[in-house]
């Protein structure tokens, strides 16, 4: 009969202090990187906010042009878009935008009317007029880099400047081809 000689099976993985070494790196680069996103979120937020409220503008023109008017937007509690937003007709909601967050919402109107031409005025039966939106990251104010003022002029083009500029609307609309 044969013998082999008996080897040692390997042993495959990392030892407890290997892991601990590696994790405690791993969180020294994350407490050194996580400040530097800390823009490119609030960059986020804003346009993430000013893209929805363009978006419930346009929802609301086209509702307005479908049942012939009498279509509004009010923020939520009446006093504050950050709070969120609902387009309504009459008494029917017709869709509702939650809360934004960490983003402050700056606007002199509470609520927008949209007459059954689609055109948005600051009181029912008003002239259309053009509005003015600034949305900056909570606690900031329109110097900020990720400020963004949303501009609705009188001929229904939105656009979005940085915080810092303002609005004209007695600039022509920019031709779309040029």
């Amino acid at each position: 009969m044969l013998k082999y000689p008996v080897l040692p099976l390997k042993q495959h993985g990392f030892t407890l202090i290997e892991l601990m070494v590696t994790v405690s790196i791993l969180a020294v680069i994350a407490m050194i990187a996580a400040p530097s996103f800390t823009p490119l979120i609030e960059r986020w937020r804003v346009r993430s906010a000013a893209e929805a409220l363009q978006s419930t503008i346009y929802y609301a023109r086209s509702e307005a042009i479908k049942r012939g008017g009498g279509v509004t937007i009010n923020a939520t509690d009446n006093a504050d878009w950050a709070n969120g937003w609902a387009v309504k007709s009459g008494n029917d909601t017709l869709q509702e935008t939650s809360a934004l967050n960490k983003v402050s919402v700056t606007t002199g109107k509470t609520t927008l009317y949209l007459d059954r031409w689609g055109m948005v005025s600051d009181s029912d039966g008003g002239v259309p007029t053009a509005l003015d939106f600034l949305l900056t990251p909570a606690n900031k104010d329109e110097n900020a880099a990720s400020a963004t003022r949303v501009c609705i002029r009188v001929s229904g083009l939105i656009q979005h400047l940085p915080g810092s500029e303002e609005c004209n609307p007695s600039t022509p609309d920019p031709d779309p081809d040029p």
